[in-house]
């Protein structure tokens, strides 16, 4: 193989912060993943990852936006979001032992870290990328790392 060469597939989208934008992120991501059988996991996880940027960062203002990244290689597929920021603290997986069983909100990334094999968290200065992973072929027996 050259060393330029890649078997991974990048797709790109960039919606504004409407609550309907969510929908569209749903859709675009079963287009791409048509056929797969971790379609409907990655559809789920780009809702829900799409749907935070929204409510709880800048993305979900007036001229907010939030930017998904899909790649998927023969090993993996990697979805991501983007948002805006404008929050003090980085996105995280709420441990369910500990939320209110009653609480509406706050058990999304849980629910990716269940769905996804592995969720990775980076924050900078401009906004926070969340980034789920899902193996395409069945890891070894030993659980699904978080």
């Amino acid at each position: 193989m050259h060393e330029y060469t890649s078997t991974a597939r990048v797709w790109g989208l960039s919606c504004p912060g409407f609550p309907e934008e969510v929908s569209r992120a749903r859709r675009w991501t079963r287009d791409i993943l048509r056929g797969s059988p971790l379609a409907e996991d990655a559809e789920l996880i780009v809702s829900e990852l799409s749907a935070n940027a929204i409510l709880h960062t800048a993305s979900g203002m007036r001229s907010g936006s939030f930017h998904l990244a899909l790649a998927v290689s023969p090993q993996v597929v990697a979805l991501s979001v983007t948002d805006e920021g404008g929050t003090r603290t980085a996105p995280k997986a709420e441990d369910q032992d500990e939320q209110d069983e009653q609480a509406e909100h706050g058990r999304g990334l849980g629910m990716v870290s269940a769905l996804a094999h592995r969720v990775v968290i980076h924050d900078s200065h401009g906004g926070h990328t969340v980034t789920a992973e899902l193996f395409i072929q069945a890891r070894p027996t030993g659980g699904r790392p978080c």
